[in-house]
C-alpha cells in the first residue's frame, strides 16, 4: 500500500529536520547520509570514511563550534599524495554543506577544466546519487542545484581564468563555501581575488591538492600564511584506497627521495621547485602573440609533426610548424586501423606540403611509418622512448623529455593559436630528475592516473623538434634516420 501524501511529507521534514543536526558536524552527516555497509549498495564494503577524511572532517566541524574568533573565515588546505580520496571528500563537502546550509555559495574549481569537470564535478554526481537526500537536488554539467530554489540554492563549477578572475570575487551571502582542487597549480591571481569572498563572517576556503610546486599561494598556506590556514599532510602510504602496487613501483622507479615521490606519495612539496613542466603563463602569452612573416619566412621549412594514436584509445594528431609560427589547422583522428590512418595521413601530409615529416614510430606508430615509406614518402621515424636517441644525453632521460623541453623554450617566444585541447595537454605533464638527475616527463599512464588524458596533440607538435632542422638550402643532407628498435621505457 502506498504511502499518503502527508506521510511522505513528514519523513521528508524529518529528514530536513535531521540535517539541522549537522550544521557544524560535516562527519556525522557524512556517516548518516551514505549506505556504509549497507547489503547491496555500491558501499556494502566500506565501513566509511578513511582516517585522515575524518580527522579533516572532525576540524572543520570544531572550527565552526568555535565561533570564528576574530570574525575570520575558516580557511583548510591538505597536501597529499596520488589516490588518497581527496575528490570524494570534496563531494561530501559539498553535499553537506548544501544540505544544511539554507541558499548557500559554493564556488568550485580545479587547476584545469579537464580536472574541474570529468574529475571534481563527475565525483559530486556518483555520490548524489548513493545519498538518502539526492533526490533534493539536480546536477548538471556546471551547477549543483536544490530542486525547489534553484536560483539561489546552488553550487557552481567554475574554470578559472587570469584574464578573468571576476568569479571569484566576494559576495554578501551569508554561507559561502570556496573550493580549490588540485590547488598548487591554480594561479595566484585568482587566490587573490577569493580572498575577497572571505570577508563575509562564517565563510569556509578549502585548499587541495598534490604539493606540485615549490612557490605560490598552495605552498604559501604552509608558509606566508601559516597562521591563517589549517594545515593537513597525507601520505599515500596510509590511506586504504592508494594503489600499494602502484605506490611501490614508483618509489622503486624514482627513489625515495626524488622530488616525483615526494609530491606523488609522500606528500611533500617539492625540493627542486614546480613539477609542471609548461606553465599556464607561457601558454597564454604564446596564444596572444602575433608573429608578421619577414622576408626570410620562405627560407623556413614546414616541419609536420605526426603522433599515432593506437586503435580504440588515443587520437592520432597532426601539427605543422614554420619557424616560431605554429600552422593554424590541427588535424586528428579517433578509433581508426593501421591502413586508415595511413590514407588519411597520406592525404594530410600532400595537404600541408611540408618540407620535413616526423612521425611517432613507436608501437603502433611502426606499423604506419612503414606503410607510408612504401607509398613513397620521405618521413623521419621517431623513437621517443629510445635512450640512445638523445641529443644530450647528460641531461634528459630520453628524446620525448628532450622534444617537450625544446617544446617548451620555443613557446617562450611562439605564436601559436588557441586550442582548447592544445592547452589542456601543454600545462598537463609534469617532470622530474630520475636518480641519475636526468629530466624525465611524466609518463602517459601516470597522467592517466591524475584523470589527465593521453596528451596527444602536445606530443604532435612536440615531434617537430625531434631535430635540428636547418632552412629549406641546406636540407640535402637530411634523409631519414637509420633505424634502431624502440627501447622500452
Amino acid at each position: 500500500m502506498a504511502a499518503s501524501p502527508n506521510a511522505v511529507v513528514s519523513q521528508e521534514q524529518v529528514l530536513a529536520s535531521k540535517m539541522l543536526e549537522f550544521y557544524a558536524d560535516p562527519l556525522g552527516f557524512v556517516n548518516f547520509i551514505f549506505p556504509w555497509a549497507e547489503p547491496g549498495t555500491a558501499l556494502e564494503n566500506e565501513s566509511g570514511p578513511d582516517e585522515w577524511q575524518r580527522d579533516f572532517l572532525t576540524e572543520l566541524g570544531n572550527l565552526i563550534k568555535s565561533g570564528f574568533p576574530d570574525e575570520q573565515a575558516i580557511r583548510m588546505a591538505v597536501s597529499s599524495g596520488h589516490g588518497v580520496g581527496k575528490t570524494c571528500l570534496v563531494a561530501w563537502i559539498i553535499l553537506w554543506f548544501m544540505s544544511t546550509r539554507p541558499n548557500p555559495q559554493i564556488v568550485v574549481t580545479a587547476n584545469t577544466s579537464t580536472q574541474l569537470i570529468t574529475k571534481t564535478w563527475r565525483e559530486l554526481a556518483k555520490w548524489k546519487g548513493g545519498a538518502i537526500n539526492g533526490h533534493w537536488f539536480v546536477w548538471t554539467a556546471t551547477q549543483f542545484k536544490m530542486k525547489e530554489r534553484p536560483e539561489t540554492w546552488f553550487a557552481t563549477a567554475v574554470p578559472w581564468s587570469e584574464s578573468n578572475p571576476a568569479a571569484f570575487a566576494g559576495t554578501h551571502e551569508d554561507h559561502v563555501l570556496m573550493i580549490f582542487d588540485e590547488a598548487s597549480e591554480i594561479a595566484d591571481i585568482i587566490w587573490e581575488t577569493a580572498e575577497g569572498a572571505m570577508t563575509t563572517p562564517g565563510a569556509i576556503w578549502l585548499a587541495f591538492g598534490n604539493p606540485t610546486r615549490n612557490t605560490g599561494r598552495f605552498r604559501q598556506c604552509w608558509t606566508k600564511f601559516r597562521e591563517m590556514w589549517q594545515v593537513f599532510k597525507v601520505d599515500s602510504r596510509r590511506a586504504k584506497k592508494a594503489d600499494r602496487r602502484q605506490l611501490d613501483q614508483w618509489i622503486e622507479i624514482y627513489g625515495i627521495t626524488s622530488d616525483f615521490v615526494r609530491v606523488r606519495i609522500l606528500g611533500e612539496f617539492p625540493k627542486s621547485g614546480s613539477r609542471q613542466l609548461i606553465g599556464n603563463d607561457i601558454v597564454e602569452a604564446a596564444e596572444a602573440r602575433t608573429i608578421h612573416d619577414s622576408e626570410v619566412y620562405y627560407r623556413i621549412p614546414k616541419i609536420l609533426g605526426f603522433d599515432v594514436g593506437s586503435y580504440g584509445s588515443a587520437e592520432s594528431v597532426i601539427i605543422t610548424r614554420k619557424g616560431l609560427k605554429m600552422g593554424p589547422d590541427i588535424y586528428n583522428l579517433k578509433e581508426a586501423d593501421v591502413d586508415l590512418i595511413t590514407s588519411w595521413a597520406a592525404g594530410i601530409i600532400n595537404l600541408t606540403a611540408s618540407d620535413i615529416i616526423f612521425i611517432d614510430a613507436n608501437g603502433y606508430g611502426h606499423a604506419v611509418y612503414l606503410k607510408l615509406v612504401k607509398l613513397g614518402f620521405n618521413v623521419i621515424p621517431v623513437y621517443a622512448g629510445n635512450r640512445k636517441d638523445v641529443r644530450e644525453p647528460q641531461a634528459y632521460y630520453n628524446p620525448r623529455m628532450e622534444m617537450w623541453w625544446r617544446m617548451r623554450e620555443w613557446l617562450r617566444t611562439a605564436d601559436i593559436p588557441y586550442h582548447r585541447q592544445l592547452r589542456e595537454d601543454f600545462i598537463g605533464p609534469e617532470y622530474t630528475h630520475d636518480m641519475n638527475h636526468l629530466m624525465r616527463l611524466e609518463r602517459k599512464e601516470d597522467m592517466g592516473k591524475r584523470g589527465l588524458p593521453s596528451p596527444d596533440y602536445g606530443d604532435a607538435l612536440a615531434f617537430t623538434f625531434a631535430q635540428e632542422v636547418p632552412m629549406k638550402e641546406e636540407q640535402a643532407s637530411i634523409s631519414s634516420q637509420e633505424e634502431t628498435e624502440p627501447e622500452v621505457e
